[in-house]
C-alpha cells in the first residue's frame, strides 16, 4: 500500500476523518503504536492550517492529504490552495520559525506580539497565537517536516516524515 489519497472540503469537521485515516494507515505502515499520538497531533495542525487558509482564499477547493509508506519511512503530505506561504513563520536562519521566537517566552518590552497587529482585511483570529505555530509544534513532533510551494506554484504543501526504525522496518518487510 504505497500512497492513500484523500481530498476534502476546507470545513473543520473533516479533520477528525483525515487524523483517524493517517493514524490507521501509519498503523499498517509500521509506524510504532507509541507514535500514535505524535501522528494524530501532526495532522491535525497541518489539516487544520490547510483548512483555514483554504477558507481564506480558495473556499472551495479541496483540501489534499497524502499518505506515503515508502520501505524505510511514512510521510503525510498537506496540500492547501491558498496563498504560498500563508501562515508560515520562516525563521532567521531560513526554516521554520520555533515555537520560542512565535511565542515570544522572553519579551524584551511591553508592546504587544508582532502578530497582534494583523494588517490586511482578511486575516484570521487565529486564537490569539502567532500564525506558523502549528508547524512549529509539528517540527517538534516528526522525524523531518518540509514545508513547500504547491504544484504550478499555488498554495502551501506541508510534507511530515517518521523514519521507520531498523527493527521497525525489518519487521514491515517480514
Amino acid at each position: 500500500m504505497p500512497t492513500v489519497e484523500l481530498r476534502f472540503a476546507a470545513l473543520d469537521g473533516h479533520v477528525r476523518t483525515a487524523r483517524m485515516i493517517a493514524t490507521a494507515v501509519s498503523r499498517r505502515a509500521g509506524i510504532p503504536v507509541g507514535a500514535a499520538d505524535e501522528i494524530k497531533l501532526a495532522v491535525t495542525e497541518a489539516c487544520a492550517r490547510a483548512v483555514r487558509v483554504n477558507r481564506k482564499h480558495a473556499p472551495t477547493s479541496p483540501v489534499h492529504v497524502a499518505l506515503i509508506d515508502a520501505p524505510d519511512s511514512f510521510t503525510i503530505k498537506v496540500a492547501d490552495c491558498g496563498r504560498t506561504w500563508d501562515e508560515v513563520a520562516a525563521g532567521p536562519d531560513g526554516g521554520l520559525a520555533p515555537a520560542s521566537t512565535l511565542l515570544d517566552l522572553e519579551p524584551t518590552s511591553d508592546d504587544p506580539p508582532w502578530w497582534a497587529a494583523a494588517t490586511d482585511d482578511d486575516s484570521d483570529d487565529g486564537g490569539g497565537f502567532p500564525p506558523g505555530l502549528g508547524l512549529a509544534l509539528i517540527e517538534g513532533l516528526v522525524d523531518e517536516v518540509e514545508v513547500t510551494r504547491g504544484p504550478d506554484g499555488v498554495g502551501t504543501v506541508v510534507a511530515m516524515t517518521w523514519h521507520l526504525g531498523l527493527d521497525a522496518a525489518l519487521a514491515k518487510h517480514s
